[in-house]
């Protein structure tokens, strides 16, 4: 069986019920030290976006920050930028974890597979 695909090894470590539409995936798992591997790399991805905490996340600039942006940017405009929206409290923190976890996920996609075709390339494992 070749490879499994990163999108499925996601699926895994998103902990969506899959696994009993494809026993074959994790057999190959199983035997596999490569996907054993990837799938912990990216369920550690996974755990650690889920575990962010608005804390965790960056906070809007001072208003006294804001203020000397709109004099430098009004500097070279004509009309000064609008402070940043704030967000609704309490979606904000669950939004932007989700956001960040989703965009972790693309990320590792994107590097695994470019990895994959770049040092992968004509090998079988």
């Amino acid at each position: 069986m070749p490879h499994v695909e990163p999108a499925h090894l996601m699926e895994l470590a998103l902990g969506n019920d899959i696994s009993s539409n494809d026993p074959g995936a994790l057999q190959h798992i199983a035997a596999c030290i490569r996907c054993r591997e990837e799938l912990r790399q990216i369920t550690r991805v996974v755990v650690s976006a889920r575990d962010v905490e608005e804390s965790d996340l960056p906070a809007a600039p001072p208003e006294r920050v804001w203020h000397h942006i709109t004099q430098e940017l009004s500097a070279t405009k004509k009309t000064p930028a609008p402070p940043p929206v704030k967000p609704a409290h309490g979606l904000h923190g669950r939004t932007i974890r989700y956001a960040l976890g989703l965009l972790v996920g693309v990320a590792f996609i994107w590097w695994w597979s470019r990895d994959r075709s770049a040092g992968h390339a004509g090998r079988n494992d």
